[in-house]
């Protein structure tokens, strides 16, 4: 392999190790200021898109020991890979592609898992990783919560008869 060739595919493997998933689109059709306008947004979430040749980035992800997507690395493609939240990126895409028509998610390696478009759209139509977690802490709260009301109660009726003998006008 021609030198040059083999330091971008050790630069493609050393993204793809560092990164928890590499997402596969393709960009066909799209200009410059829109595919710089989806780089910035992606930089927000903590993502990067990157677009290098598919055969080297085949090789990388070959060297990285990850599973095989050959057959979605043809024509146009960029990759995303980020070292945290996959469905924010996820997130970002697909709202892109809403108001853009563009790019197509072709597909995606989480962790080791090969996932398709439509699974990383509904990836992406979760909830943010906030509000599950938030989700997770009422649902959590809960049994005690009402625990609480229930400890509470037998001394909160008492009080309210007792006042209602003592203070009947009120």
């Amino acid at each position: 392999m021609n030198p040059d060739k083999k330091i971008i595919v050790g630069e493609l493997l050393d993204r793809v190790n560092a990164s928890t998933y590499v997402m596969v689109i393709d960009y066909v059709g799209m200009t410059v200021p829109e595919f710089t306008e989806l780089r910035d947004r992606l930089h927000e979430v903590d993502s990067e898109c990157h677009v290098a040749k598919n055969n080297m980035m085949r090789r990388a992800l070959v060297d990285a020991e990850l599973p095989d997507i050959a057959e979605h690395l043809t024509g146009q493609t960029a990759f995303l890979t980020g070292e945290s939240d996959f469905a924010a990126a996820a997130k970002v895409v697909k709202n892109f592609q809403k108001e853009f028509k563009r790019p197509e998610i072709r597909v995606a390696i989480l962790e080791s898992d090969v996932l398709d478009s439509d699974q990383v759209k509904a990836i992406a139509d979760l909830p943010s990783r906030e509000v599950l977690l938030g989700m997770l802490l009422g649902t959590i709260n809960a049994p005690a919560t009402k625990l609480l009301r229930t400890v509470k109660e037998p001394g909160a009726s008492l009080a309210r008869v007792i006042q209602a003998k003592f203070n009947p006008e009120g």
